[in-house]
């Protein structure tokens, strides 16, 4: 263990980590105002500039699951250099781009990369703290987070004219730039060797005994749900609030800047709380007005209510997303502490496999739907709330681990 204090986050390191994780919210938001503009100069349709999305999520998905094991056998602090560099150089050739392909294939390079940040941001969470005081941290690292996301598709709103798609994405590149400096300047090993797995087959006796971990499964569940909505309102909002409710580029930027900051609120408050009600209770009631509020939207897009009505239910549905996430991966992490890596891994392998799933169906509508959106979030929506009352009320097992990941006990 470093100097950092078992039972808290330094406010400098949490700020690292929730930067590095925001490389991929980042990635996704600044460059949104831009998609009708890529349409345009690479002669693609709307579904074809939405694979740009859906192939960074793929490589965000399947990064996690190798960085995740990788960083609890060699630390967490060289894999997550490593993957920030690769980030930089895939962004440098995102923003070159000659076709769609080629931004496609560069993308999911990107997402592969990025995934470093978010898988072993948790991870050294979880080598910190757990219990509430995870759930706290976990919840002040989405709020500390969710400043880029509030400020990402304003500036992208801002820069689309005057520096254009391209401009947009060497700005990503920057800041992937800033998030590698800030790791090597801050972060510290918070995974010693004494505590790093080993052996050939270490890795996969981790991830299965992560898997057969059903208090871990649970909020994972609820967790993936929630951000495919999170997922299915960020693929579709550049066309819903710009084609179908009326926006213009930089509209756009101020109302997709007022949903995070509804987000970011609620994560706050979400994180005030957590001594008073357990993280489970605030969980289950921020996912019950989530549903209610999709359900609001698909009832307002089928009657063809006015356009202007679509973005209240929309907040409410983004919102909600603040007191769901960072609680769900803290009860999640805190069951497999032995082998952190391994739990992020899949916790975010699930996340952004959904996530992926979820971003080409808003768009079968085409570019002038709000209905489809609707659906597709009331859909994910409801499989969180069922989860969350079924996994998180269940009796399920614990499994117990040894430093190595391997079972060493279960219990009732």
């Amino acid at each position: 263990m470093t100097h950092e204090t078992q039972g808290q986050v330094r406010l400098p390191l949490l700020l690292v980590l929730a930067s590095a994780a925001a490389v991929a919210p980042v990635s996704t938001d600044l460059y949104l105002p831009g998609f009708p503009a890529i349409a345009a100069a690479l002669d693609a349709s709307p579904s074809g500039v939405q694979l740009t999305l859906t192939a960074f999520l793929i490589g965000l998905a399947f990064g996690q699951l190798v960085m995740g094991p990788v960083s609890d056998r060699y630390g967490r602090r060289g894999p997550l250099l490593a993957s920030a560099t690769v980030c930089v150089v895939a962004g440098v050739v995102c923003a070159l781009a000659p076709s769609l392909p080629v931004l496609i294939a560069a993308r999911a390079v990107q997402g592969f990369a990025g995934a470093g940040g978010m898988v072993i941001g948790r991870a050294v969470i979880a080598d910190i703290v757990t219990g509430r005081a995870a759930a706290r941290a976990f919840t002040l690292m989405l709020t500390v987070g969710g400043i880029a996301p509030v400020l990402a598709p304003l500036i992208g709103g801002l820069l689309a004219d005057p520096v254009g798609w391209r401009g947009l994405l060497w700005t990503v590149t920057g800041l992937c730039v800033a998030m590698l400096v800030a790791v090597l300047l801050v972060l510290e090993e918070t995974h010693p060797p004494e505590r790093r797995t080993t052996g050939e087959t270490s890795a996969l006796t981790a991830m299965r005994s992560v898997v057969g971990n059903g208090r871990f499964r649970g909020p994972v569940a609820v967790l993936a749900c929630t951000f495919g909505v999170l997922m299915a309102y960020v693929s579709s909002s550049p066309f819903v609030y710009q084609n179908v409710v009326g926006l213009n580029e930089v509209q756009y930027g101020l109302a997709f800047g007022v949903n995070a900051v509804g987000l970011i609120s609620a994560g706050y408050v979400s994180s005030r709380v957590i001594d008073r009600w357990a993280p489970a209770t605030v969980l289950r009631t921020c996912i019950g007005v989530q549903l209610g509020a999709t359900l609001t939207f698909v009832a307002l897009a089928a009657t063809d209510a006015p356009a202007w009505t679509y973005p209240v239910p929309i907040f409410v549905a983004v919102m909600s997303n603040g007191g769901i996430m960072g609680n769900a991966a803290g009860l999640a992490m805190s069951e497999v502490r032995p082998v952190a890596g391994a739990g992020s891994a899949v916790l975010g392998f699930t996340q952004f496999a959904l996530g992926a799933l979820v971003s080409p169906l808003v768009g079968l509508g085409g570019d002038h739907s709000a209905l489809v959106p609707a659906v597709v979030m009331a859909c994910a929506s409801g499989l969180g709330f069922t989860a969350s009352r079924l996994a998180l009320h269940s009796p399920v097992g614990q499994v117990v681990l040894d430093r190595d990941g391997d079972v060493v006990e279960q219990l009732p």
